[in-house]
């Protein structure tokens, strides 16, 4: 099931989701995702795209919530939907979850009439790079190096 979540009821189970998916969060920032990165689930969004609306939604396996994401539009291009998060706990990988979990995500941006789908992917990550592309996702051609992280970030796209 996959829903939107709330950002008073479903704190509890953002955070126990994020911890089995520490290892994601110590490749990308070094550390396990603490009080700041549940925060972030539900209120970051790409540069000049509007909080409120914007999509912060859950994937639940068996009842737990196992997957997280956050879509945004209006960036890089006002026709554009942006897929700030997707990340999944480490047992609903590699189980057809995250596919369908973008399947959702790509519904909403074409009933927001979204043009393009837009996300990023560290270089540090073959493995997410993998998936994307083998959902369709193509190299913009623009990168960027991430100086609090020390990561490259590829932005990637695929048209909808």
């Amino acid at each position: 099931m996959i829903r939107a979540l709330n950002s008073a009821s479903d704190r509890a189970a953002v955070a126990d989701m994020l911890t089995r998916a520490q290892d994601y969060y110590q490749l990308w920032k070094g550390h396990a995702p603490g009080p700041v990165e549940v925060e972030e689930v539900f209120t970051a969004t790409p540069p000049g795209c509007d909080p409120a609306a914007s999509h912060r939604l859950g994937l639940f396996v068996d009842g737990t919530l196992s997957g997280v994401a956050e879509l945004s539009f209006g960036f890089p291009a006002p026709s554009d939907a942006y897929l700030g998060l997707m990340i999944l706990a480490s047992q609903a990988r590699s189980q057809g979850h995250g596919a369908a979990f973008l399947a959702q995500i790509e519904s909403l941006a074409r009933n927001a009439q979204a043009q393009r789908l837009y996300l990023a992917v560290l270089g540090a990550n073959p493995r997410g790079a993998a998936f994307w592309a083998r959902m369709g996702f193509v190299p913009t051609g623009l990168s960027r190096h991430d100086a609090q992280t020390g990561h490259t970030i590829h932005r990637l796209l695929k048209a909808l």
